[in-house]
């Protein structure tokens, strides 16, 4: 099959890139635009270490052909924040210890940040219930729930 051209804008940027027909977003952000922090985690869609926000709403990356992200606006771990100018949740996530190994971390910062986006406010059991589809092996999910809620304490004392 020819590669086609999409474009899209990504992390704020308008960015083209030649993709095949089949290839995945998740691939197409990691190997062709070189954006590392989309794991490649199981590529069937069941641990969510690959969840972007397409226009807003958390995508598992492994799932969406990169065709059709075509005229959408995608963002990434590393679009929301910097090592120097860590997002809120980012820094959450290191003041709480959410991360041990870190695999699991963008897609869990970024499916929470979906969340706070729509639902400033949310419950532990909403923030749970986001989050239900990002799978982690290492923190038992209790310092990841605590780093989230402390951002929602954060929003609502600003």
């Amino acid at each position: 099959m020819e590669s086609i051209t999409v474009t899209f804008k990504l992390n704020g940027k308008t960015t083209a890139v030649a993709v095949e027909p089949l290839e995945s977003l998740r691939t197409v952000l990691r190997e062709h635009l070189h954006l590392h922090a989309t794991k490649a985690g199981c590529g069937q869609g069941g641990c969510g270490s690959c969840t972007v926000l397409v226009n807003g709403e958390p995508i598992l990356s492994c799932l969406m052909l990169a065709a059709l992200a075509d005229g959408q606006e995608i963002t990434t771990l590393e679009g929301i924040g910097t090592a120097q100018h860590m997002h809120p949740l980012q820094a959450a996530f290191f003041d709480r210890f959410a991360a041990q190994c870190g695999y699991c971390s963008p897609g869990m910062i970024m499916a929470a940040k979906a969340l706070l986006d729509k639902n400033p406010h949310p419950t532990r059991a909403e923030i749970a219930e986001a989050l239900a589809g990002n799978l982690c092996r290492c923190t038992g999910y209790v310092a990841i729930l605590d780093a989230v809620e402390a951002v929602v304490t954060q929003m609502q004392e600003a």
